[in-house]
């Protein structure tokens, strides 16, 4: 089979303070009777243009994060389970040199970087960010806003109310040329490395130009414990159809 160079990448590196007291972190908790990631992974598995699929785990968690997919996953051989980093994008950067190491990276390597927690990811959603990725090197998953945007910059009153119809909400994947997301990365000052909230914005700063892809609302981030029962509503919904 011809070399793709894409590859998966499954950000698991959260331990999920959000969701409150629980006693694993929240890509383990079970929507539809199997782990969170679980369900995420199965979309990427069944993409057929990953060359392989990296999945980064907290260090305690690495082994269960390895049973877990060998309990339900049964292409596991075209898995990778390996340790994250302290922020996302160190996380990001381990998958790059991993990739790098084990299976060789050049100016075409593509990357799709996806939370763990979203496990209702579509096929569309990750061609289209394959093809905006291998065609302009980088793109980011987002939905129009569709509430208003309040800007406040003392958390007290209002600063500023920008124009919903440029306004957008950021989802997963977000897709990369890997070598260059990384020299971009490296460049950063440590005062830029601060202020990232995702990867996607190590390449704003530098002006670097990021194509939107067109994601979907049910392809929401679990975070909170109400999404957990919006995940069995919507899983529910995808096994009527």
């Amino acid at each position: 089979m011809e070399k793709t160079n894409v590859y998966g990448v499954v950000l698991a590196g959260g331990i999920g303070s959000r969701m409150g007291n629980v006693e694993k972190p929240k890509q383990f908790m079970e929507v539809g009777k199997k782990p969170i990631i679980i369900h995420t992974i199965e979309k990427f598995v069944v993409q057929p243009q990953f060359e392989r699929i990296i999945v980064l785990s907290p260090k305690a968690w690495l082994n269960y994060t390895k049973d877990v997919i060998r309990k339900y996953i049964s292409e596991k051989d075209k898995i990778d389970v390996i340790e994250g980093g302290a922020t996302r994008n160190d996380t990001i950067m381990n998958a790059i040199s991993h990739i790098e190491k084990q299976y060789g990276l050049d100016e075409e390597t593509v990357i799709v970087t996806h939370d763990s927690v979203r496990p209702f990811v579509t096929h569309r959603i990750l061609e289209e960010n394959i093809r905006y990725a291998k065609e302009t090197g980088a793109c980011d998953t987002v939905i129009p806003a569709t509430d208003t945007i309040v800007e406040s910059t003392d958390h007290e009153v209002i600063s500023n109310i920008p124009d919903r119809s440029c306004m957008y909400q950021g989802q997963t994947p977000q897709s990369f040329k890997a070598c260059k997301l990384r020299s971009v990365f490296e460049a950063l000052t440590p005062e830029e490395k601060k202020i990232l909230t995702d990867a996607c914005k190590i390449l704003v700063l530098k002006g670097e130009k990021v194509h939107l892809v067109q994601g979907e609302v049910s392809n929401i981030k679990i975070t909170y414990p109400h999404d957990l029962r919006v995940a069995e509503a919507i899983l529910g919904g995808e096994k009527s159809c």
